[in-house]
């Protein structure tokens, strides 16, 4: 009996998310930004009219023109670093795994402004997709982050009359591959300018009453640190973590990175190497908050120089890991692709009708 296939295979959606990004540099693109940022209860978990009162009546009126003048210092000719360096890494990653795969295709989005995740599921399911793997481009899980993510993926597919089959990669922070790009990254910059007298792992912030509710971001960032530390045989003394980008009165994760910086400086360290494993792209806390900001406040308390040591971004190492990665984790999807495909050349050979 002949077997009769679908004309083609059933094309693999890979979502891969980054927090997101105003369109411009300007104070009202920061405002739209923020506000729809802010306003997530995953983000910001507070009593939703107190949070609105707060937000609308002093945050959205005072720090847009703050951020836009940090942005200004890092946009580019092409944009936002943090999305054209997404698209670009959604790209190498989509020519990655098209070498190997008959019907794929890879969609950057972001959480929070543009390409929205609502539009770039709508052009998976517009190119065929009937099976989505979401990866959120965070290596340590927040609820705050990656959970916010799969809450929006949901809800948007859960609105559909089909609702694709989904798989979801919700941290990667001990993955081998992971950890020897960033020890790699490390070795590299090493070799060009000398290594420093520490190697600081700065971690963005996060409340540490999520952390003491559950959230299990705290541990996977010390975790992460661990492991790259051992990768590069670094003695006790010679690394530390700490935690960037915190904001408002509340206690967040410690110790806070800008504190730690200024210590490092009063002790008259000279030059320190600062690595933010948590970013897989380079972005306004890496490339204004740590190598302008924190690099001049270093200094001014009597520090040597900082160099800051860039995010994974498109290096080769983290194309193949992420790609292997999502291969792994659609183990079977792509299997009957490949049947499918080899069923449909060989009915197409025989000239059985589909």
């Amino acid at each position: 009996m002949s077997r009769v296939v679908a004309e083609t295979p059933a094309t693999l959606g890979v979502l891969v998310v980054n927090l997101g990004t105003p369109d411009e540099p300007t104070p009202a693109a920061v405002r739209r930004y923020l506000k729809q940022f802010l306003s997530d209860p995953r983000v910001v978990e507070a009593p939703r009219w107190l949070w609105w009162l707060v937000l609308n009546g002093f945050i959205l009126r005072v720090r847009p023109a703050r951020s836009a003048a940090a942005y200004r210092k890092i946009w580019t000719p092409e944009g936002s670093p943090l999305l054209v360096l997404t698209t670009a890494l959604a790209a190498a990653i989509s020519g990655r795994l098209g070498q190997q795969f008959p019907a794929i295709v890879v969609e950057p989005a972001m959480s929070y402004g543009k390409p929205s995740i609502e539009s770039a599921l709508q052009r998976m399911v517009e190119k065929g997709a009937g099976r989505i793997l979401v990866l959120p481009l965070y290596p340590q899980y927040s609820g705050s982050t990656t959970g916010s993510v799969f809450k929006e993926v949901t809800g948007l597919l859960g609105r559909r009359r089909f609702v694709p089959e989904l798989r979801f990669i919700n941290q990667y922070h001990e993955a081998t591959g992971y950890i020897e790009a960033l020890a790699m990254s490390v070795r590299e910059a090493w070799e060009v300018n000398g290594r420093g007298a520490r190697l600081l792992f700065s971690f963005h912030g996060l409340p540490r009453r999520m952390v003491e509710q559950g959230d299990p971001y705290y541990r996977q960032c010390l975790k992460t640190a661990q492991l790259v530390a051992d990768a590069l045989e670094l003695g006790e003394g010679s690394w530390q973590v700490s935690f960037q980008s915190r904001v408002g009165r509340e206690e967040w994760l410690r110790p806070y990175t800008d504190e730690v910086l200024q210590q490092l400086g009063e002790q008259r360290m000279g030059k320190i190497d600062v690595l933010c494993p948590g970013f897989a792209v380079d972005c306004l806390e890496t490339l204004e908050e740590i190598a302008m900001q924190n690099a001049e406040r270093f200094a001014a308390a009597g520090g040597g120089e900082l160099r800051y040591i860039p995010a994974l971004n498109t290096r080769a190492e983290h194309v193949e890991f992420l790609s292997s990665l999502i291969a792994e984790n659609a183990r079977g999807w792509i299997e009957e692709q490949r049947e499918d495909a080899g069923a449909l050349s060989s009915a197409h050979d025989s000239g059985v009708a589909s």
